[in-house]
């Protein structure tokens, strides 16, 4: 019997009073027990704000970045302990690539995003600096902090290892702590995956801790700096979300429910073309990859009405190859439900939409392990030939191995029947008809978290119908939860408090730690480019010497480049054109000019121009003019330990102190 203990303040505790036994889903017997009802879920929160919290937010957003992708590399080399304890859960080798290899995939993906998209500091900034007053000496800029409080990531039981780290990735990344509760049944895998985290020693004290069984009354003691996560049914959703303590505190409260969701196979998709076949094998997929136990699931499968014959037949014949059994031995394609009581649930809700539809194959009485004790269950395929009235197909879940084929008429139909599910986290269309496409996003994407689409040009890369991936977001509208995870950044915002800052460039500059025009300037004797990269200050700025702007420069540089643009070449046709006062210099040639200004041409430390952003060309510059820069560090972002990225403001102005074009330039400076 194996003892699930949770992890509380650091140290491990033994199941108790209360505690509930965990059977195998493959043979029914009791393999495990978890829960404590005298588990002190306060001192978790208090050692989660006080300890986890402050030791977090000390480190940047890259300290934090590695931080993850050390943690992933440590669960990668001890994955095998996950895969082991996971075939108890029913699922297949293959159902714990998705599970384990996936949940360490998702962490290695916001350790990069971190690196790449997140400054080395402690606050994200979000859009644009605003110039708030006419002389620019009032301005502002919203910003991120990470909330001071501790994410409750309530989860569920089909994903006992993705579910956990895909919630944990961008909310330690954010810099808060989290308290995480497994669904019971497979909350012995999850507590292996902690143990591990908790082993390699990687993640500061306090920084995550574990509640295996209930979480007793902790959710009515948090409060605004708090977030609170759910992954499961609508059901258990509705009961969390009237906690009158969350209303009343305005807790941050975000879920994931069921969802009825739908595929469509597109009308251009006929029998004998790739999409076709492409079409039956991501519904057969759907249907048994974890026995059916995902929240992104094909649930209901719509065909135009002339090829609903032909695809009942197609998914029949594929569903009869499908190898139902011992998840542990070699062959099998789809192994057991998470335990009996989900099993009968399943039974249950199939007897609803029998009422409606009509079952194809799957007799739950008569396939190769109706005489075992696991819960196991054969796929089951139902036809609804009158979707229009039906009810349950379009409301009842089978959380299982369980999909029905319907027939539209058209597609504006098959938008009707797709929204009849009241919200979903995704739908897919099998299509190569990009104006089917555009028809269906616009009559329905308002009703899915995600719209996935597929053809014979995506499929070799395309990741399938029900994987969420970690740059997109993963949620969706009403039966769905009306929630929102993943998406790259975003989910780290999840965890942080969007602040609008006010004040002069100075101080706009000081907290944001980038360079705000207007802002005080620094100058060295050493040109900025022959400092190395730690040596740089927020700041510095060089102003060059002028040069002046011929004729001569302008026809020289048309000629040379081919852009003989009438502005540039034809005076009287500039005069006509309301933006030019006549032959005005190419954009691109002051860029050039502008470059012969600042550079400094010796060796050092300025390894390569990576390229600029945020160009703008303000005020036309003629034959006559001159133009000057300055070039100011506006941020730093270390890459490796060789160099870092250096974004520079540059500004040129004419003779008349006029900002004639503006832009930010990116190098790679060595340390």
């Amino acid at each position: 019997m194996r003892q699930v203990h949770s992890l509380v303040a650091g140290q491990w505790v033994a199941p108790g009073s209360g505690a509930r036994a965990i059977s195998s889903a493959i043979t029914g017997d009791v393999i495990a027990e978890a829960g404590n009802d005298t588990l002190d879920v306060h001192l978790m929160r208090t050692h989660a704000r006080e300890v986890g919290g402050p030791a977090l937010r000390a480190m940047s957003f890259h300290d934090r970045a590695r931080m993850l992708k050390a943690v992933a590399m440590y669960l990668r080399d001890h994955r095998q302990t996950l895969y082991d304890l996971s075939f108890d859960t029913g699922a297949t080798q293959a159902d714990h690539l998705i599970d384990v290899d996936g949940g360490i995939g998702t962490m290695l993906v916001f350790a990069s995003k971190g690196r790449r998209e997140m400054p080395d500091g402690h606050v994200y900034l979000d859009g644009v600096t605003e110039q708030l007053g006419r002389s620019g000496q009032f301005q502002g800029r919203h910003v991120c902090t990470p909330l001071q409080g501790v994410a409750v990531h309530i989860n569920a039981f089909n994903f006992p290892v993705w579910g956990m780290l895909e919630k944990i990735a961008p909310c330690l990344l954010a810099g808060m702590p989290a308290i995480v509760k497994p669904a019971t049944a497979t909350s012995y895998v999850t507590e292996a995956c902690v143990r591990l985290i908790q082993s390699s020693g990687l993640l500061p004290k306090g920084a995550l801790q574990l509640i295996a069984g209930g979480t007793g009354d902790l959710l009515d003691h948090l409060d605004c700096q708090d977030v609170v996560t759910f992954t499961g049914s609508v059901n258990t959703a509705l009961t969390l979300r009237k906690n009158e303590n969350l209303l009343a505190n305005g807790v941050r409260f975000t879920a994931e429910q069921d969802s009825l969701n739908a595929s469509v196979l597109g009308p251009d998709a006929v029998p004998g073309t790739t999409e076709f076949d492409l079409f039956v094998k991501e519904v057969i997929q759907e249907m048994t990859t974890k026995a059916g136990q995902k929240c992104t699931a094909i649930r209901r499968v719509m065909v135009p009405a002339m090829q609903t014959e032909a695809v009942i037949d197609a998914v029949r014949a594929r569903l009869s190859d499908v190898s139902v059994g011992d998840p542990r031995a070699e062959g099998t394609q789809m192994g057991a439900l998470v335990s009996n009581a989900q099993k009968n649930d399943v039974l249950d809700k199939v007897t609803q939409i029998g009422a409606e539809a009509e079952r194809l194959c799957g007799d739950p009485d008569a396939f190769a392990m109706s005489g075992s004790k696991g819960a196991f269950l054969p796929p089951m395929l139902f036809h609804c030939a009158d979707p229009d009235t039906a009810q349950a197909v379009h409301n009842v879940e089978a959380f299982g191995p369980v999909s029905t084929i319907m027939p539209y008429r058209d597609l504006d139909h098959a938008a009707a029947l797709l929204n009849r599910g009241k919200g979903s986290l995704v739908a897919s269309i099998v299509t190569h008809d990009a104006d089917a496409a555009r028809q269906i996003t616009l009559a329905s994407a308002c009703f899915h978290g995600r719209l996935y689409f597929n053809n014979r040009d995506s499929m070799t890369e395309a990741t399938g119908h029900g994987a969420p991936l970690p740059h997109m977001v993963h949620g969706g509208p009403g039966r769905a939860g009306g929630g929102e995870e993943l998406g790259g950044i975003r989910a780290v915002l999840h965890y942080m408090q969007r602040t609008a800052i006010q004040g002069s460039p100075d101080i706009l500059s000081g907290i944001t730690g980038q360079w705000v025009p207007g802002a005080v300037e620094a100058t060295e004797a050493a040109h900025p480019f022959t400092r190395p990269f730690g040596d740089l200050r927020i700041g510095d700025t060089l102003h060059s010497a002028a040069r002046q702007i011929t004729l001569e420069d302008i026809e020289t540089f048309a000629h040379f480049t081919g852009d003989t643009f009438y502005a540039h070449m034809d005076d009287d046709a500039a005069r006509a054109n309301p933006f030019f006062p006549g032959r005005v210099a190419h954009g691109y040639l002051l860029l050039s000019f502008a470059a012969g200004l600042f550079v400094q041409p010796d060796p050092g430390p300025v390894l390569a121009n990576t390229g600029l952003d945020n160009l703008r060309f303000m005020k036309p510059v003629e034959a006559g003019d001159s133009i000057r820069v300055r070039l100011t560090v506006k941020a730093k972002t270390p890459r490796n330990d060789d160099y870092g990225e250096v974004r520079w403001h540059v500004t040129l102005l004419n003779q008349n102190e006029e900002v004639a074009a503006e832009y930010e330039l990116l190098t790679m400076n060595a340390h």
